[in-house]
């Protein structure tokens, strides 16, 4: 059975730092592609950061280029994504997801072609 689980969310103050993990479990990441999502309440889901596993080539929304970075661990099975300058904005249920073509099909904002999904976990940022 595929799956992922979030974990390091919590609640911090504006210009701190997280990191979140994903691992994975009933599959290698060594081909997907793993994908950062984020909701925030009232919102659509949006893609944070997406990489390839197999390159290690990665793709940021613009708001957080410069402050998150995603990172993969194949050996671990896990999948990071360090936030830094944390803003009020960046409050939302993060999930992450991955896609068995490898790609991460960035397009207006959205990661698409990703097959398997966590729950998420919550990152509150107060002002």
């Amino acid at each position: 059975e595929v799956q992922l689980v979030e974990s390091g969310g919590g609640l911090v103050q504006a210009g701190g730092s997280l990191r979140l993990s994903c691992v994975a479990s009933g599959f290698t990441f060594d081909d997907y592609a793993i994908a950062w999502f984020r909701q925030a309440p009232g919102k659509q889901r949006e893609g944070v950061s997406c990489i390839k596993s197999s390159s290690g080539g990665t793709h940021y929304r613009d708001s957080v280029k410069g402050r998150f970075t995603i990172s993969s661990d194949i050996a671990k099975n896990t999948a990071y994504l360090q936030m830094n300058s944390l803003k009020p904005e960046d409050t939302a249920v993060y999930s992450c997801a991955v896609g068995r073509s490898g790609q991460c099909s960035a397009y207006g904002g959205y990661y698409y072609a990703m097959d398997y999904w966590g729950k998420g976990t919550l990152v509150t940022v107060s002002s």
